[in-house]
């Protein structure tokens, strides 16, 4: 999932219970809810390195109690910073006519104690959260790396859901406007307001993935029992779009052909068009095994569990200036894309020939590689 979803899943977390076990568990579990996704720092190194590590060894059960140790070891700093600045305020406050004009105020609230096993768990439910998360979607994780490298992937949610941000949006804004409102009558101040608006939260999450999940197999249940393709299918896809969870993408696969298709779970439609939702597979060229072996294409073919690489001569790649090169000396771009993506949901637009995470390598005379593209950026 996106970073706002992991963020506020993770305040979600801390104030369902946990802020009321140790204090600093909201910010521990916002911490380490999205802490994996550091990983994308690899994108200094080029668009290829992301895609080599991002749901690497971050994403990995290995990881979370490392990732839990690390938040709370920067809490624990925190703390120990701010226990400095009060004792110098306590100090300065001793010091001329303070403690005299304050001697009439009411005593400062005590400061909640901090459970450091509490605080831990917190942020290890937190980061594996986020691993969950990440498994619902199409992209998927790897949670046994490097172990085993194999990708797993629900598939079911989207990497973005609007409706995640509207339930999070009344979670946080009914609590802040009721304390207003108590503020307000002079009421007496609630010490862990949002309690219950947190567990609704959560619980409405999982109730929208139950949804998504039995939709997704409807979907996949309707390809089955759909004459959609003329020849025997070997493999099928079913892969969600945002905000209806009753419209999905269908992907097939025949020996010699793959075939997309809208699916309606809500009405229990299919619709294909053998004309216009058919892309026979291309034929492997010289370039196109050179372009396998690069960097880009291991990578690529690695994680592309939908991967189609086609020879598209020597028309430019988006993203990259063609070589410079002999007259003598042949350029091809080869294109990687993954079908899982190539469908038109928001930020794609597959009717013009584009689409997410699609990568370009330029093979030189069919065996060289010139450069390579991912997502329009140029790996250096």
């Amino acid at each position: 999932m996106e970073p706002v979803t992991h963020f506020l899943t993770g305040a979600c977390l801390g104030r369902a219970g946990f802020n009321r076990k140790t204090a600093y568990a909201t910010l521990a579990a916002v911490l380490a809810a999205e802490a994996a996704d550091l990983d994308i720092l690899w994108g200094l190194a080029g668009p290829v390195d992301v895609l080599k590590h991002h749901r690497g060894i971050t994403h990995t059960f290995w990881a979370v109690p490392v990732i839990a140790g690390v938040v709370v070891g920067a809490v624990s700093l925190l703390h120990l910073w701010r226990e400095k600045r009060q004792r110098r305020a306590a100090t300065a406050s001793t010091q001329g006519d303070a403690l005299v004009q304050n001697a009439n105020a009411p005593p400062a609230p005590a400061a909640q104690p901090i459970h450091w096993g509490w605080l831990y768990l917190t942020a290890f439910v937190a980061a594996l959260s986020h691993i969950l998360l990440d498994w619902t979607n199409n992209y998927g994780v790897r949670p046994f790396f490097p172990f085993n490298a194999r990708w797993y992937a629900g598939s079911f949610m989207f990497i973005y859901e609007p409706l995640l941000w509207g339930l999070f949006f009344l979670t946080f804004a009914i609590p802040w406007l009721l304390g207003l409102a108590d503020r307000e009558i002079g009421a007496r101040r609630t010490q862990f307001r949002g309690q219950g608006w947190a567990i609704f939260a959560l619980a409405a999450m999982f109730l929208l993935g139950c949804l998504r999940w039995a939709q997704h197999a409807q979907a996949l249940n309707l390809i089955d029992n759909t004459n959609i393709a003329s020849e025997p299918v070997t493999r099928k896809a079913a892969e969600p779009y945002p905000i209806n969870p009753f419209r999905w993408h269908g992907i097939i696969e025949t020996p010699d052909f793959y075939q997309t298709a809208e699916i309606g779970t809500w009405s229990n439609t299919i619709d294909s068009d053998p004309l216009r939702d058919v892309l026979y597979k291309p034929a492997d060229t010289p370039a196109v095994e050179a372009a396998k072996r690069t960097p880009l294409g291991q990578v690529y073919l690695d994680w592309g569990t939908w991967a189609v690489v086609r020879d598209l001569g020597q028309g430019p790649a988006p993203g990259m200036d063609p070589p410079q090169l002999p007259p003598n000396r042949v350029w091809t771009t080869v294109e990687f894309t993954d079908l899982r993506f190539h469908y038109q949901f928001i930020g794609a637009n597959s009717a013009a020939g584009r689409s997410a995470l699609n990568g370009w390598v330029y093979i030189v005379d069919g065996r060289d590689d010139a450069g390579e593209s991912l997502n329009g950026r140029e790996q250096r």
